[in-house]
């Protein structure tokens, strides 16, 4: 009796033991299935910038799918994490300016522009401080990131009223949705802010002293490694990417923004009303 007892033991000790290797292996498969899927993706950074919308819109419609690539967009709120993913080759991809593009290429990872996006920046002024000219940023502070576009636009806007650099303040705030907030909360006298935080900060009453899109500059750009712009796999990948978002751009410019409110909302976190005004600002340029 003892020994069939041990025998049906021993069995089910082999049985459950072979089931546990079994999991296992399938486990390591599927491991190995998911990094081989990752590795033919092309992956792109991106922000939570209305320039990116498009990106977003393809992605939640399918449309990569439908196309034949399989993309992966990785998000962020500060350009300097955009950049760390591409210089750690996390990504090889990602919808920046061209100033930030020199700046990589400084730290060696040569980027080629492939596509202009709709990148805008306004520089925004707390409405508690009643800033109400440029001239009167003097001894004021401007939330900025350097060696980006708003470097660049910050300067422009210290030297078309004259104003010596040293008394204006530049701020190094890289996160997007800080700045915003620490203008929500009267911590920062101005900043350069990108669509829809912009749009944002104007429905609450803060003023618009500089708009990229009044002066003729722009900056946003979609741009790709070297290495990856030079690859046959990925240079086709690429070129089905451009594609789609200009498919999805002109979507946008057709359907309105307020067909997309709550994508912008989950991606740009900000207010779905956002996307309202956004539309009736488009209808004011047209007309104009």
């Amino acid at each position: 009796m003892k020994t069939k007892r041990l025998f049906w033991a021993i069995s089910l000790l082999m049985l459950l033991t072979s089931c546990g290797d079994d999991a296992t292996e399938r486990t390591e498969q599927a491991r190995r299935e998911q990094q081989r899927v990752d590795s033919l993706a092309l992956k792109v950074a991106v922000m939570p910038t209305l320039d990116c919308l498009p990106l977003y819109v393809a992605e939640a419609e399918g449309w990569f799918e439908r196309e034949g690539v399989s993309v992966q967009l990785h998000q962020y709120t500060a350009q300097m994490d955009e950049d760390t993913a591409v210089l750690f080759h996390h990504v090889e991809g990602l919808a920046t300016d061209r100033e930030r593009m020199k700046w990589i290429a400084e730290r060696g990872v040569e980027l080629r522009e492939m596509g202009q996006t709709d990148l805008k920046w306004q520089l925004v002024t707390n409405k508690n401080a009643r800033i109400k000219q440029l001239s009167q940023l003097d001894d004021k502070m401007i939330a900025m990131t350097r060696r980006s576009a708003t470097d660049l636009l910050a300067q422009h806007a210290i030297d078309s009223v004259g104003l010596p650099p040293e008394r204006v303040f530049r701020i190094q705030i890289n996160d997007v949705g800080v700045r915003l907030s620490m203008l929500e909360n009267s911590i920062m006298d101005a900043l350069l802010l990108p669509e829809p935080q912009a749009t944002q900060a104007r429905i609450q009453g803060h003023p618009v002293l500089m708009d990229t899109e009044e002066l003729g500059l722009h900056y946003g750009v979609l741009a790709f490694t070297e290495q990856a712009a030079t690859d046959t796999m990925r240079q086709r990948q690429i070129e089905t990417f451009l594609r789609v978002y200009n498919m999805a751009r002109d979507s946008i410019a057709h359907r309105g923004y307020s067909t997309y409110r709550q994508l912008i909302a989950d991606r740009c976190h900000v207010l779905p009303e956002v996307a309202d005004s956004l539309d009736k600002a488009a209808k004011r340029s047209q007309q104009q």
